[in-house]
């Protein structure tokens, strides 16, 4: 039998490689922004066309490139980041890894231009599939200059598969803010079409923030600031008024690097406890630095991904630096944690390297009346304690039971109690109690207010349009690119559910109307909290834009459990309830009512 192992060409390789760090255009733009930040540029721009499809181009004023390290860069495994295995554990640069270049080449028509500072003249190359095309002298600017062309166009197959532009450049203008927020020193410029996207000048941080996402946020920013020898954090968290229904706006680095970590954005979750609603998500940008030697970030090709030597002790000084920031803008209750809580988190050799004045302090609520004694919380970080955190994790998504509709369908129409007989009462200002032919109802407000407003308003739009009320002082919506792009996509939509949006200034609009029979003293709010609700619908593609609009629209026109009811509107809510092609579930699939048999009641009295 012949030999059937043959070695794979190089283009082959880098294809496959390309397959895990190119996945779509903004894996390109944020492998070469990272280069650039890596050769010391402190001005970084980047030229789009068709969301990268067609063009992502990169200039840097960097160190540049000799003729040779130019050519170099393209082979596979070519870095400059690392020599020897050990510097695996000390990497201080945003890549290392040395495929990143040469998987881009063999997916692309790539052109390199660069030259070095002391240099007289240039090198440009020029790679079509992973094969050399032009090699020789070029008479350009210091710096280095990157031109990605046709992505994917010798892999007909998985450009197929990539979304539309507008969805690519969303993923595009998240990798470009991940670099601005972590480079704040560093000029960035973006261009997409032609059109000027950002202009962020060298500054600081909060300068960096505010023009992301606009001047208005600055007043809601919490600064935080705190050292010890585990980690040291600093960055902003914003107020709870800042808190949306819908993620995006969570920010975490760890030495200056983007990452994904689902453990510590619980820590920073429960810092909020008891100060956000269960469905509302924080703002936070946030900077970790911890010795390189503490953590591995060789773990996937796109650098997303950590693992830390401390992850127990960071997630502990996380949550209370984040409390104690909180409680110092009077934002949250005090409490005073005894350095020994964080002590005890520290390895035994460490233990015993320090001094006993050197241990990790925080203090919080320093200006607090309640007495010392009674203000102190030590907090002993032993096994069970880990192990018992670790379970309420599992418990974080909190889901209600599904219920079988065969369960709650029945008869309406002989089951409902006649409007003259007017028996209801609310409970709790949360549910409507009614007695019905066969026993009891119990009806969830909200949940049955919002399939009323869900239904009323897919009617509507199917006839025409909402009906719009003018505001007569209308309010200003300020936002960052990618919600700003999402809002010029929705605008026709939005007007039809009711919601009158008008262009003013570069990422703005003015709300002129909401929907008639809206009652709201504060429709900024209203408009913001629809919009947080359409984008936490949209990785549902079962239902198109319209109804998730409307959706958005219902839940947050509804009223709320809270609110006390006259007689005569819960029997509105009755009527109209079940005047519903489907009364059962919410727009959001919650069970509206729950039915009691009289059967059932009489057995529990037996």
């Amino acid at each position: 039998m012949a030999d059937i192992i043959n070695l794979l060409s190089d283009s082959i390789a880098n294809q496959i490689a390309a397959g895990e760090v190119v996945q779509r255009p903004a894996s390109v733009v944020k492998e070469l922004l990272e280069n650039s930040i890596d050769s010391g540029a402190q001005q970084i721009k980047l030229i789009l066309k068709e969301s990268g499809k067609s063009l992502i181009q990169i200039t840097d004023d960097g160190c540049g490139m000799s003729e040779t390290d130019a050519r170099m860069s393209f082979e596979r495994h070519a870095t400059s980041k690392i020599k020897k295995a050990t510097d695996l554990f000390n990497i201080q640069t945003m890549g290392f890894r040395g495929e990143a270049l040469a998987s881009i080449a063999s997916v692309s028509k790539i052109e390199l231009k660069t030259k070095r500072i002391e240099d007289e003249i240039g090198t440009k190359i020029v790679i079509e599939g992973g094969k050399l095309i032009t090699h020789e002298p070029n008479a350009c600017t210091s710096g280095t200059t990157i031109s990605v062309k046709n992505l994917f166009y010798n892999i007909p197959v998985r450009k197929n598969f990539l979304k539309s532009n507008n969805v690519e450049y969303k993923y595009i203008i998240s990798e470009f803010m991940h670099i601005s927020l972590a480079k704040p020193e560093i000029k960035m410029l973006m261009t997409n079409e032609g059109r000027d996207i950002y202009h962020l000048n060298k500054g600081h941080l909060k300068k960096r923030i505010t023009s992301l996402f606009g001047n208005r946020i600055e007043k809601q920013l919490v600064p935080l600031n705190e050292e010890t020898p585990i980690v040291k954090i600093k960055g902003f968290i914003g107020k709870p008024e800042r808190a949306k229904k819908s993620r995006g706006d969570q920010f975490l680095f760890v030495n200056g690097r983007f990452i994904k970590n689902p453990y510590f954005n619980h820590a920073i979750f429960n810092a909020y406890d008891n100060l956000l609603p269960d469905d509302s998500f924080p703002f936070y940008i946030l900077f970790l630095e911890i010795p390189s030697k503490r953590i591995d970030i060789n773990v996937h090709p796109t650098k997303t991904e950590v693992k830390f030597e401390d992850d127990k002790a960071i997630y502990s000084i996380l949550r209370a630096s984040i409390q104690k920031s909180l409680n110092e803008h009077h934002v949250a209750p005090s409490l005073d944690f005894e350095q020994e809580a964080f002590y005890n988190l520290l390895s035994r050799e460490e233990r015993d390297n320090k001094k006993e004045d050197s241990k990790i302090k925080i203090s919080f609520g320093q200006d607090s009346n309640v007495s010392k004694k009674s203000s102190q919380v030590q907090v002993k970080a032993s096994e069970n304690d880990w192990k018992e955190l670790l379970s309420v994790l599992k418990l974080e998504k909190n889901e209600s039971p599904k219920i079988k509709e065969e369960e709650i369908k029945f008869d309406l129409k002989n089951e409902v109690i006649s409007k003259d007989d007017k028996k209801v009462i609310q409970i709790h200002n949360r549910y409507i109690f009614t007695p019905i032919h066969s026993g009891m109802m119990l009806i969830h407000q909200q949940y049955a207010h919002q399939r009323i407003l869900f239904e009323e308003y897919l009617r509507n739009l199917k006839k025409d349009k909402i009906p719009i009320q003018k505001q007569m002082f209308p309010e200003i919506l300020e936002f960052n690119e990618l919600d700003f792009q999402m809002v010029t996509e929705l605008k026709d939509d939005l007007e039809k559910a009711g919601i009158s949006l008008e262009k003013f200034g570069e990422r703005e609009f003015v709300i002129n109307g909401i929907p008639a029979n809206m009652k709201t003293d504060d429709s900024k709010a209203f408009v913001e909290s629809v919009l947080d609700n359409y984008k936490n619908n949209l990785g549902n593609t079962q239902i198109d834009t319209k109804t998730k609009l409307v959706k958005s629209l219902a839940i947050n026109a509804a009223i709320k459990t809270g609110k006390k009811l006259s007689t005569d509107e819960m029997l509105l809510i009755i009527d109209k309830l079940f005047a519903c092609e489907n009364p059962y579930y919410s727009p959001n699939g919650k069970p509206v009512f729950l039915k009691i048999e009289q059967d059932e009641i009489d057995r529990k009295f037996e």
